[in-house]
């Protein structure tokens, strides 16, 4: 090959390279302004139930229904329903007493934080947005799957504003150490596709891919649908600190004199 056979080699690499970059490059803003237009679109179609509490720089979610003492405090296991995980009992708890569900940062119309998800920050925006909200103990708290930790988490760390528990087919702290013991199973993880997907979560990447399916057709489900990208990112960062929510959970070791209950299916 002749020096200049070689040099126009290189040329047309680079030119292929700048047209591969420039048509990345379109892709992502047009990525990006799809995206933006369609969190528009479903939080016009899908305003929040109840009210977004300001918790400092950030708002949470919070739908509190009913009247009455004491408030049952629902909180939602590792999924992307958010709040609404609890539309089929939220309206009959609030027939008789007042029931708040919440959605977690980064997960439905609650805002993401820039922190770690932890266990105890995610106690810290539960305590910060009812108190802002203006809710009052005691609080029954009410967890499913990783929501029971969750609750042990938060009885740890405001234990004066806990007055019972209840644990709906919660986890226990070593579900995962019990799993992988007696059946193999390995903790739950967050592999490299679903990191890169999420980085590019901005440019519409999840919102392209095939949605899981839902148990139903109510339109609390349409709802979660019409969240799922956002809600997704805020999931899977939870995933990623189960070692902490779980070992928090864990050095709970007394509930005291509280009622608790324990309904299991």
């Amino acid at each position: 090959m002749t020096s200049e056979s070689g040099a126009d080699m290189r040329k047309w690499i680079y030119r292929g390279a700048i047209g591969v970059l420039g048509l990345l490059f379109i892709g992502l803003v047009g990525g990006a302004i799809y995206e933006q237009r369609a969190r528009a679109s479903v939080l016009a179609r899908y305003p929040p139930l109840g009210k977004l509490v300001d918790i400092g720089g950030r708002r949470i979610q919070l739908d509190c229904r009913g009247r009455g003492t004491p408030v049952v405090v629902f909180e939602a296991g590792r999924d992307l329903d958010g709040s609404l995980s609890w539309y089929l009992v939220h309206d009959d708890v609030a027939a008789f007493t007042r029931a708040c569900a919440y959605s977690r940062a980064g997960i439905m119309w609650s805002d993401p934080k820039n922190s770690r998800p932890t266990a105890r920050g995610a106690a810290a925006d539960l305590h910060a947005a009812l108190g802002n909200a203006g809710e009052r103990g005691p609080y029954v708290l009410v967890g499913h799957s990783a929501g029971g930790p969750a609750i042990l988490v938060y009885t740890k760390y405001y234990p004066e504003e806990v007055g019972g528990l209840v644990f709906v087919d919660a986890a226990h702290p070593q579900t995962f150490e019990r799993l992988a013991a007696a059946m193999g199973l390995q903790r739950p993880t967050v592999g490299l596709g679903d990191k890169m997907a999420r980085a590019f979560a901005w440019a519409g990447i999840i919102r392209l891919m095939t949605p899981p399916p839902l148990p139903d057709n109510s339109e609390a489900m349409k709802i979660v649908r019409a969240f799922g990208p956002v809600s997704w990112v805020g999931a899977t960062r939870e995933i990623e600190e189960d070692v902490d929510w779980f070992s928090e959970a864990g050095t709970v070791r007394s509930l005291g004199s509280r009622p608790t209950f324990v309904l299991s299916g």
